[in-house]
């Protein structure tokens, strides 16, 4: 695994799993969390793709799907920037967390835990690690 900052973004790569989706989901949550504010431009893809030494249409391919997310808009001449619309990462991060919540419950369910054993299981983590998840 590899870390690497660039701008305010960073990254840890692992060069044995898909490099697209790890840019994807790592910028996704950056903008999610608001790690990279509303309106902040991103790297620009060959900026990024020579950080990460990777290829340049890998990161295009990445940038192409947020921008088609909401989280990002391209400026002709200035680059790639956060979208400035609170309510478009809102909306994303609402849809991230259903999606979160939903593989969690399948695969607690695969485990053939009930509802009571699963807000056992979150009691007692959160009990031994304080209020915060």
């Amino acid at each position: 695994m590899e870390e690497q900052q660039v701008g305010s973004l960073h990254f840890q790569i692992d060069f044995s799993q898909p490099l697209y989706e790890q840019i994807l989901e790592q910028a996704r949550s950056a903008i999610a969390k608001g790690e990279i504010a509303l309106g902040d431009k991103m790297p620009s893809v060959r900026e990024l793709a020579q950080e990460l030494r990777i290829n340049p249409n890998t990161v295009m391919r990445a940038y192409q799907e947020l921008e088609r997310d909401g989280l990002t808009e391209k400026r002709r001449g200035q680059g790639t920037f956060v979208t400035s619309s609170p309510e478009h990462v809102a909306s994303f991060r609402t849809d991230l967390a259903a999606k979160y919540i939903d593989s969690f419950l399948e695969q607690m369910d695969s485990l053939g835990l009930t509802w009571n054993d699963i807000e056992k299981y979150i009691r007692e983590k959160t009990a031994r690690e304080g209020d915060g998840l």
